[in-house]
């Protein structure tokens, strides 16, 4: 498992507006995402992956989980770009049923991601790449966002490119 040396753990302003943020689930036609108000604690999240892979010497050092959808899968910034910004670390999903990927290259990019109507457990577990665009979404990417817009496809499929093996290493850990 990847650790990062950096122990920030202030919540960007990004990810604070999108807490405030209303994420229509639209009964079960659009996103499936709760944004936290602030990082999980570190502890939560070491006892969390511990309990999720069944190997008690890992610790959640390299996560910063900031939301989770309704069956408890969380999406994460993974730590894993030493001496980068929070916001440039990639943005991962642990799906509560063992499902795991990356969906978004930084936090830039998810926004985007989210903007198109695609959440992350929906790129992990469904592989959608489509999805209803939300006005409120799209205008806090248009705020924060520093790439692009871009369709959710290709902000997936870079991420994935980036970090091939990222889901077949999280899948190895798992007993």
């Amino acid at each position: 498992m990847n650790e990062t040396t950096d122990s920030d753990r202030r919540f960007p302003p990004a990810l604070a507006d999108l807490a405030g943020t209303d994420i229509d689930h639209a009964d079960g036609t659009g996103i499936d995402f709760e944004p936290y108000d602030a990082f999980a604690p570190a502890e939560e999240t070491t006892d969390w992956l511990r309990s999720w892979t069944g190997d008690e010497g890992l610790d959640g050092a390299a996560y910063r989980v900031f939301g989770q959808d309704g069956t408890g899968g969380l999406a994460a910034l993974w730590c894993v770009r030493p001496g980068r910004p929070l916001e440039e670390q990639p943005v991962v999903f642990l799906g509560s049923e063992g499902a795991a990927g990356v969906v978004a290259g930084g936090l830039s990019d998810f926004l985007w991601l989210l903007a198109a109507g695609v959440g992350p457990m929906e790129a992990v577990e469904y592989g959608a790449t489509t999805g209803r665009p939300d006005p409120a979404l799209v205008r806090l990417a248009e705020r924060h966002a520093t790439t692009p817009r871009r369709p959710a496809g290709e902000i997936v499929a870079a991420a994935r490119a980036e970090f091939p093996g990222y889901a077949d290493d999280i899948a190895a850990l798992c007993r």
